[in-house]
């Protein structure tokens, strides 16, 4: 591909094109000579800058009153990238901001409303969401049973029959590829039927952020089915429902280890031909012990970057740890804005 920079292959014209977007969050122009390749993001950085193109987008933030979740939000009105909703109590939420940016207390961009506690500050959230004054729900300072309590409710919660799953989206570095994992915080140990429903709602938000096919890999410990590991069984079912057509948008292949879903070399050396061998986009694991200890590892031992949202609701919910970083609910909140 010949442009300003000279003669770039694939791979390079997508990195290129990155540090453009992600250059002040300029204008969509700078990455037009890409010829169609601009979809494609590689780095967390420029998903905030996909997401503040989606103008008008509102979230609603339940128990708003934390230092962290209003650091992330008073970042992202800065970057234009969401109007908010703050349910909490409103004297600590005003001193808060009164610290972090004063200026936003008068901006159209934040609106806050007074809650005597953490149970209405949820309820009113979730119905702000459900009658569409808002496009994402988010988690401040209270339990996730809580905030799972309001999003359940049969009157005016987000249900929608699918089962609700953590997707998580990883920048590695040193890896070509965002790695989505899921699921590392909601479902326990997944039956086959909650598996594909789990697929899928991995699947639309990586299509949501560009991957139009995402690759599935099935993580198991080994590589071939063995009767007495159910994770094996589930992972030729699923390849086969995947081929026949019943798992749509993406290509699905297990059960495969971590290391020849991730790895080109891994996988050629155990004699494995596939088409998600050491390109998956998306690993499904097992049970939610896989998930978070392999979560977590990626952050503590490969500094890596992550933005998740709880996907198979109505709306994206950003129900991130209270010891996530104010970067890591900022790189949330731009991916359920590009997912909403």
């Amino acid at each position: 591909m010949q442009t300003y920079f000279g003669t770039l292959n694939y791979y390079q014209a997508l990195k290129v094109g990155t540090l453009l977007a992600c250059i002040n969050y300029g204008s969509c122009k700078s990455i037009n000579f890409l010829e169609g390749v601009e979809k494609f993001i590689v780095q967390l950085d420029s998903l905030i800058f996909k997401a503040t193109q989606l103008t008008g987008k509102t979230v609603a933030v339940a128990a708003a009153e934390d230092e962290e979740v209003l650091e992330a939000i008073v970042e992202a009105c800065n970057k234009k990238l969401a109007n908010f909703l703050l349910y909490g109590d409103r004297e600590t939420i005003t001193d808060l901001l009164k610290k972090k940016d004063p200026e936003l207390l008068k901006s159209a961009a934040i609106k806050i409303f007074h809650t005597i506690s953490n149970d209405k500050s949820a309820e009113l959230a979730v119905k702000a969401v459900n009658s569409r004054d808002a496009d994402v729900l988010m988690k401040g300072n209270l339990s996730t049973a809580t905030i799972l309590k309001a999003v359940l409710n049969k009157d005016y919660g987000l249900r929608t029959g699918n089962v609700l799953s953590h997707t998580a989206v990883f920048e590695v570095p040193g890896y070509d590829r965002f790695t989505i994992i899921t699921d590392a915080a909601m479902n326990i140990e997944p039956d086959l039927e909650q598996k594909v429903q789990i697929i899928g709602n991995a699947v639309k938000i990586a299509r949501s952020i560009g991957i139009e096919e995402p690759k599935v890999a099935l993580i198991a410990a080994v590589e071939v089915v063995n009767p007495a590991m159910q994770a094996t069984i589930d992972a030729a079912v699923l390849t086969q429902m995947n081929r026949r057509g019943q798992i749509k948008n993406c290509i699905v292949d297990g059960p495969l280890g971590l290391d020849n879903a991730v790895s080109l070399v891994a996988a050629k050396h155990k004699g494995i031909t596939s088409d998600v061998a050491g390109k998956a986009d998306i690993l499904l694991v097992p049970t939610i012990e896989v998930g978070n200890a392999l979560y977590k590892s990626l952050i503590y031992f490969a500094n890596a970057k992550v933005g998740a949202v709880i996907a198979g609701a109505k709306v994206p919910i950003v129900l991130t740890s209270r010891a996530d970083s104010a970067e890591s609910k900022l790189y949330s909140l731009a991916l359920a804005v590009c997912s909403a």
